[in-house]
Order: C-alpha cells, then sequence, then structure tokens
C-alpha cells in the first residue's frame, strides 16, 4: 500500500480519494474548502494543514483542481508552497483535472526538471462515476509511470486506458468532451423536434437509445422531465455537470484544433451556447440546460427559470 497525497478534495477528488482510502492506501488530503474536509476527513482521509505538510513523504500526489490556472498554482506554488517542490525526487504525480494542452505539457517539464515523475490522468464519469467508482481514466506519461498509475487508479475505475506519451490523457479527454457536447445539442434538439411533433418522449426516448441518434446524453442527460432517471431535467437543472464547466473543457478543446489548424464548427455552436448560459446567470446549473435555446422563447420543460 502506497502514502497517497491528495490535493482538491472537491465534488470529484473527495469521493475518488476515499475510494483510495478504503483501498488500504494511506491517504493524506487537502482542500481550501472547510466542507470538502470535514467529508474527506469522515472518509478515512487523513488531513493536512497545507499542499507542503500533504506532499512531504508521499509515493504518489493526485491533484484535482478547476482549471489549468489553479493546476499550475498548485503544482508550481513558489517558496516551497507547491506540490512539485515539496515532493520527494522520484514521487509519482497525476493530474486528474481538466486542463489545457499546454498546461500539460508544462506539467511533464517542470516535473522532469525536479527528478518527479507525472502522468497526465484525467477521468470522465462526472461526480456519479466519482461516488460509484466507475470512472474512465486517460492516462498520458512516460510507459512505466503510466503503467504504475495504471494500477493505482483501480480503485476509482470502471475502465483504464494507457493512452500514449505526455499529453496524450488530457489530448483524449479534450477530444471525447468535444464530442460529448456536440452530442448534447444534437439530444436537445431531436428531444425538442419529437416532442412538437405529437411523439411521447419516454417512446421516443426509447427508439433514440437503440438506434443511430443514440449517444450518452440521450441516455443520461435525455432534457425531458420523467423520462431518464439521472436527467437534470427531472430537478430543474441542478448540475451534474455545469455550464461553467462544460465552457471550460470546450475553450480548451477548440484551443487544440486551432493549434492544429482544424476547424471545429460544431464545437464552436456549442461553446456559444454554454457561453449564453454563463451570461444569463446560469453558469452553475447543469449544462443540458442548453436544451431551452432550441425553444424560440427560451422555455423548456422541466425548467423554473423563477425557482433556479
Amino acid at each position: 500500500m502506497a502514502v497517497i497525497a491528495w490535493i482538491g478534495l472537491g465534488h470529484m477528488g473527495g469521493p475518488m480519494a476515499g475510494h483510495l482510502a478504503a483501498a488500504g492506501h494511506e491517504v493524506v488530503g487537502f482542500d481550501v474548502d472547510a466542507n470538502a474536509v470535514a467529508q474527506a476527513s469522515a472518509a478515512g482521509i487523513r488531513i493536512a494543514r497545507d499542499v507542503p505538510s500533504a506532499v512531504t513523504g508521499a509515493d504518489v500526489v493526485f491533484t484535482s483542481l478547476p482549471r489549468s490556472e489553479h493546476v499550475r498554482e498548485v503544482l508550481g506554488g513558489d517558496a516551497g508552497g507547491g506540490v512539485f517542490a515539496a515532493a520527494r525526487p522520484g514521487a509519482l504525480v497525476l493530474d486528474t483535472s481538466t486542463v489545457d494542452v499546454a498546461t500539460s505539457r508544462w506539467c511533464h517539464e517542470a516535473a522532469e526538471a525536479r527528478g518527479i515523475r507525472f502522468v497526465d490522468a484525467p477521468v470522465s464519469g462526472g461526480i456519479a462515476g466519482a461516488h460509484a467508482g466507475t470512472l474512465t481514466f486517460m492516462l498520458g506519461g512516460a510507459a512505466d509511470d503510466a503503467a504504475e498509475a495504471a494500477v493505482l487508479v483501480q480503485p476509482m475505475a470502471g475502465h483504464v486506458f494507457v493512452v500514449g506519451g505526455p499529453t496524450s490523457g488530457i489530448a483524449a479527454k479534450l477530444a471525447n468532451n468535444l464530442m460529448l457536447f456536440i452530442s448534447l445539442l444534437a439530444s436537445s434538439e431531436g428531444a425538442r423536434l419529437a416532442a412538437e411533433l405529437g411523439l411521447d418522449p419516454s417512446v421516443f426516448h426509447d427508439i433514440a437509445s437503440v438506434s443511430s441518434g443514440d449517444s450518452w446524453p440521450v441516455r443520461t442527460w435525455y432534457p425531458v422531465p420523467g423520462v431518464v432517471p439521472t436527467s437534470p431535467a427531472n430537478r430543474n437543472f441542478d448540475a451534474t455537470f455545469t455550464a461553467r464547466l462544460a465552457e471550460k473543457d470546450l475553450s480548451y478543446a477548440l484551443a487544440a484544433g486551432e493549434a492544429a489548424g482544424l476547424d471545429l464548427a460544431a464545437g464552436r455552436l456549442a461553446l456559444d451556447r454554454f457561453e449564453r448560459l454563463i451570461d444569463e446567470g446560469y453558469g452553475d446549473k447543469d449544462c443540458s440546460l442548453v436544451v431551452k435555446y432550441v425553444a424560440r422563447d427560451g422555455r423548456t420543460p422541466g425548467f423554473d427559470p423563477d425557482a433556479a
């Protein structure tokens, strides 16, 4: 069993770290949010007072943070306050955050300069997958390091893929989420069209989910209340994955596409929808609320803006 430091004990990181503790690892965690710390402590995680206290002496360090800038700050913090400054030489650091490719590359290079091993280890499956221990891990790094990481993440995972060398894990995550959010727009438009043409929503969902219109959003986020138990439409679009996070992931994917010389037109349309949700004050609602833009009046079944 390893001594594991976990930085970032929020909606994703907290339950993920808890699975490692339940598997018998000694897990030491840190987060700036008192509620996250309390929940992690209840899950058997020993709480440190700061990042260096958590990381010093750890065999493995995981980070689970909101954005690229947070990853750079936490990993590369000055005056000994960051992970790379506090980690022992040879330690393995895995970042499970969704970041831009440039940040992931910086992580690999900064770690190597300090004699630390680094694997980009983004995940797919959301909060439900974090709690259930069924996340999909996409690992990028040196072959031996990624192979070691693949074993370590098993208690949190339903699927583990060693994708390739440095930044290949985050590349897979960004391409996957580009497809996810484009599919979300398609399922939103199809669901509303079917309803307006008089089809029973449950019947049409059953057809689409076994036909060529099938997708993960159709099966999981179908944006009509009373059809799919996991749909945010059943709960006034309270978030399972916020519009703000969707906007972040798509912006990183589009930046990668721009750098590669690609025209990701459907991705730009999806990004516009999430930016509109944020501008209207719905950034913390579920990303599937983009369905409201299908109707010209901005209304959709299951959403009461006065209750939002």
